[in-house]
This record gives C-alpha cells, structure tokens and sequence, in this order.
C-alpha cells in the first residue's frame, strides 16, 4: 500500500472540497469529482456531490433551468446518505441546496442574486488535508 492509499481521503475528493469550498470554482470542481465518480464506480453520493456543484455553476452563468435540473437530481440523491458522511455535514449541504432551489423555482421570472453554498467539514483530519492540499494547475 503506498502513502495515498493509506489516506482516509481520496485526493481527488479533498480537491473537490477545497475548490468548492474556498476557490469557488464549480467547474474545476465537475471535473475532479467527474473523475473520482468514474473511479468509484459511479456511486450516487457522489453523483449528488458533482451535481450540487454543476447545479452552482448554472445558476453563477445564469442558466436558471440547468440549475435547477441538476440540484432537483443532486437532492434525490443525497437524501439516501446520513447527515454526516464522508467527512462533512451532508444534512446542512442539503439544507443549503435546497434553499438556492427554492430561490430559483420562485423566481421564474428572473433569476434571484447568486448564493454561494460552503460545504461544512465535521472530521479534523479532512480539515487538515483541505487546507495542506495544493490543487493542479489549470494549465496541466
């Protein structure tokens, strides 16, 4: 086993979280966890995860429908999974998400202020690989 198996983290998931969390970059944050999902074995909580940030980055280019779709789809599925997993508080990402839903299917006339939404970790150790990881550079 080397020294990245023995993480208790995948580090595609921590670089998903740091740019969700901190970079804000929604996009970056489809690929790295489009990645991890292939990797997986395309397991639905983290589907979720990848559609909750492809959801965000609609809404932040204005495509209220896109937004929509996907966050409808990312809440079905991380309904399934308990509220602390993986190292965060899933029950507050859900909560989140679903009140830039609800923001978006009220306004459907127009498209309400844009609403970052942060994921809240609950493991030190995650915390800790968040902010000592360093993300690829966008020209790799």
């Amino acid at each position: 086993m080397n020294a990245e198996q023995a993480l208790p983290y995948d580090r595609l998931y921590v670089q998903f979280i740091k740019l969700f969390n901190e970079e804000r970059d929604y996009y970056q944050c489809h690929d790295v966890m489009e990645e991890l999902w292939l990797e997986e074995g395309r397991k639905p909580l983290l589907q979720g995860l990848l559609q909750v940030a492809v959801g965000l980055h609609h809404f932040q280019n204005g495509n209220r429908s896109g937004a929509v779709k996907l966050l409808v789809a990312a809440l079905q599925k991380l309904h399934a999974y308990p509220n602390l997993v993986l190292g965060i508080d899933l029950h507050q990402l859900r909560t989140d998400a679903e009140e830039v839903l609800d923001a978006l299917q009220q306004h459907e006339d127009n498209l309400p202020p844009f609403r970052d939404i942060t994921i809240r970790i609950v493991d030190q150790e995650l915390h800790f690989l968040i902010s000592s990881c360093e993300l690829p550079s966008l020209d790799d």
